[in-house]
């Protein structure tokens, strides 16, 4: 029971963090600046935890109490380190991002803190309704923490059209679920599989349909094709720090129940090979051809999104040929995550007031005026791309290779060709930063300090993620 509790301790830390704060805000003499650093506080406390509470293998959650719905494995925990992670750097880069945006407010890093506790209960849920209510409360905070400038006539556009269109991303898991329900008698994952070991996948249509809603549901939250027409105007009217927080923390939480689900059962998951095999590459190069025509860095960046989560598509291709499942997709989702958290995070104090500078014709010659700044834009950048010896190099050569494994070869070889495609756009800024003459003085743009150690944290953590081995 002390066991359990530990291993819960994160979740249970972030939940209580976010109703304190939340309480916090209707009292007048609770700064901001204090409310996030508390955020902050909670956060690295709760990846201190999550990092110390290693286990060997999967382990029910009080099991009598909770019926064997929440289940820890060395998957789930380091997806839950990465959220964790996300959350303290969203942290950071929203205290330099309001230095020179004055809308935060108490109640945004409580917000915060109730969307990652959603994620960490979603990354730890082996039962669909519990997926379901986990999932609900990481989008509601999110759905307010993308139209939180209510005066911004974009915040409120990317507000409206992600609330409607994660309804029906909602309604598809719901439906989804009932039928696995009225087919196998059960929502919980590991009983799934075993109906579907005994009675095979494709004898029942029942289950075929569910299991595509919930396919379905997952997809339009990975931003994956063709339920990918909404991230380029929400993360447009996002927030920078809630745009990366989004574009890392929440595609985690997304991609560890996918994964999971997909476990349940090996037949299960090989029924949806051909179709997942048919997402991943359109993904890729769709993805790749949208973010060549963007002059925004955001929408190019939201663009890059759909294009990674085509990366992590053949890593759930790759699953039941795995030593240790799961194990590429988590690397792959710590690499991404630093080179995006990275670049958000250098934006945020780049941009300035109102997020005047933002497209590539913006930072032209930064490199002669920021050059650290620019260098670690530059490795972010390099990383995303998948250039040697980054962070993201591996990830994708981890990909590639539990690709071969499983036997997808032309599967393999679309993810270095779409790779070699998006060195296009990702070099574009490199080229911008250091071969143009600067035509705006960022000197004017004088970032906090905090947001520059962050930004070279991220950095190193790019390299270091690199020198992390794990088993093929």
């Amino acid at each position: 029971m002390t066991n359990d509790f530990m291993l819960l301790f994160p979740v249970i830390l972030v939940s209580l963090g976010g109703i304190a704060l939340m309480l916090a805000a209707t009292c007048h003499c609770f700064r901001d600046e204090q409310a996030a650093w508390a955020c902050g506080g909670l956060f690295g406390l709760a990846f201190l935890f999550q990092l110390g509470a290693t286990l060997t293998g999967d382990h029910s959650l009080y099991g009598s109490l909770f019926k064997d719905i929440l289940v820890v494995s060395p998957f789930s925990q380091a997806a839950g380190l990465v959220i964790l992670g996300c959350g303290l750097f969203t942290v950071l880069s929203s205290l330099s991002y309001f230095k020179k945006n004055s809308l935060s407010g108490t109640e945004y890093y409580s917000l915060l803190l109730f969307a990652a506790s959603g994620m960490l209960l979603l990354t730890m849920t082996r039962e669909l309704i519990t997926a379901f209510i986990a999932l609900e409360i990481m989008s509601l905070a999110i759905y307010i923490l993308v139209g939180y400038d209510r005066n911004n006539v974009r915040s409120t556009e990317a507000l409206m059209k992600y609330l409607i269109l994660g309804a029906f991303a909602g309604a598809f898991l719901t439906m989804g679920s009932a039928f696995v329900f009225g087919t196998a008698g059960s929502t919980k994952f590991h009983l799934i599989g075993k109906y579907v070991a005994t009675s095979g996948f494709t004898t029942s249509p029942a289950l075929l349909a569910g299991s595509f809603f919930i396919l379905v549901a997952f997809l339009f939250k990975a931003a994956a094709f063709p339920f990918h027409a909404w991230v380029l105007d929400v993360y447009d009217g996002a927030s920078m720090p809630i745009t990366g927080f989004m574009a890392t923390a929440l595609k985690t939480a997304i991609f560890a129940v996918f994964a999971n689900f997909l476990l349940s059962d090996s037949g299960l998951q090989q029924g949806w090979v051909g179709f997942l095999f048919t997402i991943s590459v359109l993904s890729m190069f769709i993805g790749n051809f949208i973010a060549i025509g963007q002059s925004s860095l955001k929408r190019m960046l939201a663009a890059s999104g759909i294009v990674h989560s085509g990366y992590l598509i053949i890593g759930l291709v790759a699953l039941g040929t795995q030593k240790i499942p799961g194990s590429v997709i988590a690397f792959y989702l710590a690499a991404y995550a630093a080179g995006t958290l990275g670049i958000f995070m250098a934006l945020s104090y780049l941009s300035g007031k109102g997020e005047q500078w933002k497209n590539f014709d913006d930072f032209k010659g930064l490199a002669k005026t920021n050059p650290y700044t620019a260098f670690a834009i530059s490795a972010f950048l390099l990383s995303m791309a998948g250039i040697p010896p980054t962070a993201g190099f591996m990830g994708k050569l981890y990909i590639i290779i539990a690709a071969i494994q499983a036997d997808q070869i032309a599967l393999a070889v679309l993810g270095v060709v779409s790779s070699v495609i998006a060195m296009w756009y990702y070099l574009r800024l490199i080229v911008t930063m250091y071969f143009h003459a600067p035509e705006r003085d960022f000197t004017e743009e004088r970032p906090c300090r905090l947001g520059t150690v962050s930004t070279f944290v991220l950095v190193l953590c790019v390299f270091a993620i690199s020198l992390y081995p794990i088993a093929m």
